[in-house]
C-alpha cells in the first residue's frame, strides 16, 4: 500500500490546499516517516504522479519573499475516491511488517555466543523500555495542552503498548537464554535438528544404505544389522513407508511471539493539525510532535 498517498491525500482533505513544502513540515513534525511508513523524500514526486493522474489539481501559486516559488494543490473528486480506497484497506488489514529480529534468532545462530546476545538483548530491551516511557509523557502532555484529539491519542497510545508488549517479551527470551548452556554451543540447542535429519545432527556422513524393508527404527537412513536366522519364506511382513512429512524441520516454533519492531523510540503518534502560522505566511498545519 502507497502511505505515503495515503497521508498527503488525507492531509488535503482535511486541511484544504497546502503545498508540498507544508505538507513535508507536518509529516517531519509528526514522524510519520518512522512509525506510519511514510516515505518523507518522495513528497514531492508523490504530488506530481497524482496531479497527473487527476487525484490532486495545482490551484494556485504562492511565492512569499525570496523564497521559491510553490504550486499549492487540492485534492479532487477522484482523489476523494482514492483515499476513501486506501482509508479502508488500511484500517480493515492486518498486514504484519518485516521481522529482522525474529529471521536473526530463527536462523542466524551459527556461531552466536550466549553472553553477547544477551548483552545486545539487555540494550535493545532498555531502548523499548524509555520509548514507552517517553511515548507516555509526550502523549499525556499534548492531551493536556489540547494538541490531540481523542484519536490521535488513541493512536499514540497504541504505539506505547507495543513498546510495553516488546519489553514483557525480552523479559521472557532472557529466561529462554539463561536456560541455555553458555558459549557459542547453545545455537546447536537453541536453534534445532538440521533440516530432514528428524533430529539434532551428529557429523555422521549418510552411509548410503538401502532400505531392509522392516519397520522403521527412526535411524537417519542406517540398515539394520543380519541377525543371522534363515530365510522362513514368509513374505515381508515390514510395514511400508507412511509418507509422513519430515517433522524436525528448523523454525517451526519462533523464538519469540512478541509484537514485530514498532521502529525508533517515541513513535506511534499522529499529528493532530492544529492550524497556525508557517513559515511562508500561510496558514498551515500544526503537528503534535514526537518523541524521536
Amino acid at each position: 500500500m502507497n502511505l505515503t498517498r495515503l497521508m498527503v491525500l488525507g492531509t488535503l482533505a482535511r486541511h484544504g490546499p497546502r503545498h508540498g513544502h507544508e505538507i513535508r513540515r507536518l509529516a517531519e513534525l509528526t514522524n510519520v516517516g518512522e512509525w506510519g511508513g511514510v516515505t518523507v523524500g518522495a513528497l514531492y514526486r508523490e504530488l506530481r504522479a497524482m496531479e497527473t493522474e487527476g487525484l490532486v489539481e495545482a490551484v494556485r501559486t504562492e511565492r512569499v519573499g525570496r523564497r521559491p516559488a510553490r504550486t499549492v494543490y487540492a485534492i479532487t473528486d477522484e482523489g476523494r475516491l482514492e483515499l476513501a480506497m486506501l482509508r479502508e484497506r488500511a484500517v480493515r488489514g492486518t498486514h504484519w511488517g518485516p521481522d529482522p529480529l525474529g529471521v536473526a534468532l530463527t536462523f542466524g545462530g551459527a556461531g552466536i555466543d550466549r553472553d553477547e546476545l544477551s548483552s545486545w538483548m539487555r540494550g535493545r530491551r532498555e531502548m523499548f523500555a524509555l520509548a514507552a516511557s517517553q511515548i507516555e509523557e509526550e502523549r499525556q502532555r499534548l492531551v493536556a495542552r489540547g494538541y490531540m484529539g481523542p484519536v490521535e491519542a488513541a493512536v499514540m497510545y497504541r504505539g506505547q503498548l507495543r513498546a510495553e508488549t516488546e519489553v514483557r517479551w525480552h523479559d521472557e527470551f532472557a529466561k529462554v537464554l539463561a536456560g541455555l548452556p553458555p558459549g557459542k554451543g547453545f545455537a546447536d540447542q537453541a536453534w534445532g535438528p538440521r533440516p530432514g535429519t528428524g533430529g539434532p545432527d551428529t557429523g555422521a556422513p549418510d552411509t548410503g544404505a538401502p532400505d531392509t524393508g522392516g519397520p522403521d527404527k527412526g535411524e537417519h537412513g542406517t540398515a539394520q544389522p543380519d541377525t543371522g536366522q534363515p530365510d522362513t519364506g514368509q513374505p515381508d511382513t515390514g510395514q511400508p513407508d507412511t509418507g509422513q512429512p519430515d517433522t524436525g524441520q528448523p523454525g517451526t516454533g519462533q523464538p519469540g511471539t512478541g509484537q514485530p519492531d514498532t521502529g525508533q523510540p517515541g513513535t506511534g503518534q499522529p499529528g493532530t493539525g492544529q492550524p497556525g502560522t508557517g513559515p511562508d505566511g500561510d496558514r498551515t498545519t500544526r503537528g503534535t510532535g514526537g518523541a524521536a
